[in-house]
C-alpha cells in the first residue's frame, strides 16, 4: 500500500511541474495575446484597447497571480473559457477528446493484431523468410513519416481505388457506416508504425523466453506445441509488450496532429494547433494537461500492473 501511494504522490508532482512548465513556457514566448486577437483584421492595434482587452483578460495581473489562478482552477476542474471566443475549454476538451481517443484506440487494436503475430512468427524462425521480410517491412514502416504515409495511403485508397474516402468527420450516431469509412486511414496510418514497434518487442521478448527451462519443460511432457507458445511463452513475454505499447498510446495523444491534420479529424490536436496560433493561454493549457494527465495515468497504471505481477518491484 505504501508502494502505491509513493507512485502516485509522484505522479501527481509529475503533473503540477507539467502544469507549472507548460504555464511558464507560453508566457515567457514573445508576443502580447491582446495584441494578436485586435490585430486579426491587420494593421497596428490601438494602445487602448490592448490595453483594456488585457484587463478583460487577466493579463494585466502579476504572474504569480496568473499561476494561482490557473493552478486553483485545474484543481476545480476548471480550465477556463478561451481568449478568442469565450467558449469553455473543458467543454471543448471533453468534446473532442472522445474522437482522439478512438482514433488512437483503434490504432492500438489494429497493431496489436498486426504486430503480436507476426512478432510470434518471427521469433519461431528468426532466420526464415518471413522473419527476414517482416523486419525489413518493419524498418521502412517506422522510417516513413506519418504524414507522407498518410497521403499515399489517400492517393492509393481515396483517389486511385476509391475505395474509402480521403477525410473528414461524421458522428457515428449519424452515420455508422460513413463514420467508420473516414476511421479507416487515418487509424491504419498510426497503426502502420505502432505495429512495427509490437512487432519488434514481440519478437525480442519471446526469443528471450522460448530458450527457457519452463519452455522446454513443457515440451518434453508433451504438451502441445500451440499450448506451448500461446499459454506458456507468449504470457510471460507479453509484459515487456504491454509496457511499451502503453507509453507509445501515450505519446500517440500528443502525437497525432499530422495525422488529424492529414484527414481533417477534428480532434484535441487540431485544438491545441489553433490555441497556440492565436495564443490561447487556456486552451493550450488545458489541453496540454490532459494529455499529461492522460500519459501520466498511462505510466502509473503500468507500474501498477508491474507492481502486481512482480513484487521484486515494490521493494
Amino acid at each position: 500500500m505504501g508502494w502505491f501511494v509513493r507512485r502516485l504522490a509522484q505522479s501527481l508532482v509529475m503533473l503540477w511541474v507539467v502544469v507549472s512548465l507548460v504555464f511558464l513556457s507560453i508566457h515567457f514566448v514573445p508576443g502580447d495575446p491582446a495584441e494578436l486577437l485586435l490585430a486579426q483584421d491587420g494593421g497596428s492595434p490601438d494602445p487602448l484597447m490592448v490595453q483594456m482587452l488585457r484587463e478583460q483578460l487577466g493579463l494585466d495581473r502579476p504572474l504569480p497571480e496568473q499561476y494561482s489562478h490557473n493552478v486553483m482552477g485545474i484543481l476545480r476542474g476548471d480550465l477556463g473559457a478561451s481568449m478568442v471566443d469565450g467558449s469553455s475549454v473543458g467543454q471543448e476538451v471533453m468534446r473532442r477528446l472522445p474522437r482522439t481517443l478512438e482514433l488512437i484506440a483503434a490504432a492500438g487494436i489494429l497493431s496489436l493484431l498486426i504486430g503480436i503475430p507476426a512478432g510470434v512468427l518471427s521469433a519461431l524462425r528468426p532466420r526464415g523468410r518471413f522473419s527476414r521480410g517482416a523486419a525489413v517491412v518493419a524498418g521502412t514502416a517506422q522510417s516513413v513519416p506519418v504524414f507522407v504515409l498518410g497521403t499515399l495511403l489517400v492517393v492509393l485508397f481515396a483517389q486511385v481505388l476509391g475505395w474509402l474516402p480521403a477525410g473528414g468527420f461524421v458522428p457515428f450516431s449519424r452515420d455508422p457506416g460513413k463514420h467508420l469509412q473516414l476511421l479507416v486511414l487515418p487509424a491504419a496510418t498510426i497503426a502502420i508504425g505502432l505495429s512495427a514497434i509490437v512487432f519488434r518487442i514481440t519478437r525480442a521478448s519471446m526469443l528471450d523466453v522460448l530458450p527457457l527451462d519452463f519452455i522446454r519443460t513443457a515440451r518434453a511432457k508433451g504438451v502441445p506445441a500451440r499450448r506451448v507458445i500461446i499459454r506458456h511463452a507468449l504470457r510471460n513475454a507479453l509484459m515487456p509488450v504491454i509496457t511499451v505499447f502503453a507509453l507509445q498510446l501515450g505519446g500517440l495523444l500528443a502525437g497525432t496532429v499530422l495525422v488529424e491534420t492529414v484527414f481533417n479529424w477534428p480532434g484535441l490536436s487540431g485544438m491545441l494547433v489553433a490555441g497556440v496560433n492565436a495564443r490561447d493561454y487556456p486552451v493550450v493549457t488545458g489541453v496540454l494537461v490532459v494529455v499529461s494527465a492522460f500519459y501520466i495515468g498511462l505510466n502509473l497504471l503500468v507500474d501498477i500492473i508491474y507492481g502486481i505481477t512482480d513484487p521484486r518491484v515494490r521493494k
